[in-house]
């Protein structure tokens, strides 16, 4: 297995936009000439748009975009500005009356962390087309769909860390696999390879970790799950070709990341979305591939929360050894 680029996946570009004030964002995945797709959702309140169109019971209709944002349900008005940038540059499904592009989108929540009345809108989905067509040079970290994104909130804000934007990309002979994901859990984060715990809820002091697992088992009473206000979305990306059933087993195989990666995972509090999308004409054996894009998800997550900017007022334990990496973002072009 060798890593690659990003930009060097067969058939896709990606380009993110970001306002860095208001701590929010937006990150496109294009497919000039059209992808399979097929999606799997794990957590109880997912923000989605056009997610129906991906089940194996449905046409196979092409898809030309998956966004990924910030925003919450506000977020998905970004779309709209992807749907602009794609017609007027010619991509879409062709009806004989319009050219109609599909695009579809789930969004995290990020209104607690920096302004809870900015959210992307459609001209920043299209700043991300222009991003993702003019650059595509997509980087880990705060960038994007991550610009917002934190983890282990379930006793508030103020014991959270900051999370951001994982990108993992492989090859393994001619088959390339790619993980893109905004980390915005409810549960903390830890490396598959260590067991060693990156981020999630810290102490009431915040000199350390402390446990959400441990914190959840405390609560006696049905609760509301404190608003909600997570979600782990991601997408798979493969030249293998694999039709839309095929896709959304991929997808629901990738979902072993997010088991190994965070804990709880998959709760009423998150909207957890896996996207599997091929746009190659590669071979490839299902289980394989599947197990493959579990372990590229899984260090897409643990880039994600290693390469997060923080603020002023973030903390990562400095006996963890990563402070200096992750108040950085790294390039992966």
């Amino acid at each position: 297995m060798e890593e690659i680029s990003i930009n060097q996946m067969q058939g896709i570009r990606i380009g993110n936009a970001q306002d860095f004030k208001a701590k929010t964002g937006v990150t496109v995945l294009i497919f000039p000439q059209g992808a399979s797709a097929g999606v799997d959702i794990s957590g109880g309140c997912p923000a989605s748009r056009e997610t129906p169109v991906l089940l194996p019971t449905t046409a196979a209709t092409p898809v030309h975009a998956i966004v990924l944002s910030g925003g919450s349900a506000y977020g998905l008005a970004a779309s709209t500005g992807v749907m602009r940038y794609l017609e007027e540059h010619g991509m879409g499904y062709d009806t004989g009356f319009a050219l109609v592009p599909i695009v579809c989108q789930s969004s995290l929540y990020d209104l607690s962390y920096g302004s809870a009345t900015v959210r992307p809108d459609a001209a920043m989905g299209y700043a991300a087309c222009c991003d993702a067509m003019e650059n595509n040079k997509p980087k880990n970290g705060s960038w994007g769909a991550g610009t917002g994104a934190t983890v282990g909130k379930i006793c508030g804000m103020e014991r959270s860390m900051k999370s951001g934007l994982g990108i993992y990309a492989v090859r393994i002979g001619g088959l390339q696999v790619a993980a893109v994901v905004a980390v915005n859990a409810f549960g903390d984060i830890f490396d598959t390879g260590t067991g060693m715990k990156l981020a999630g809820l810290m102490n009431a002091g915040r000199t350390g970790f402390a446990d959400t697992k441990e914190e959840l088992y405390k609560i006696k009473v049905p609760q509301d799950m404190f608003h909600k206000n997570n979600t782990t979305i991601g997408a798979i990306i493969t030249n293998g070709k694999f039709t839309k059933s095929e896709l959304t087993k991929l997808a629901s195989m990738t979902r072993n990341a997010y088991a190994r990666c965070i804990n709880p995972v998959g709760t009423l509090a998150d909207g957890d979305t896996i996207y599997a999308a091929s746009c190659g004409e590669t071979m490839a054996d299902m289980n394989m591939t599947g197990t493959l894009a579990a372990d590229v998800m899984a260090e897409a997550i643990k880039r994600a929360v290693l390469t997060a900017q923080m603020a002023d007022n973030d903390y990562l334990p400095d006996c963890l050894g990563l402070k200096e990496q992750t108040v950085s973002q790294t390039d992966v072009s």
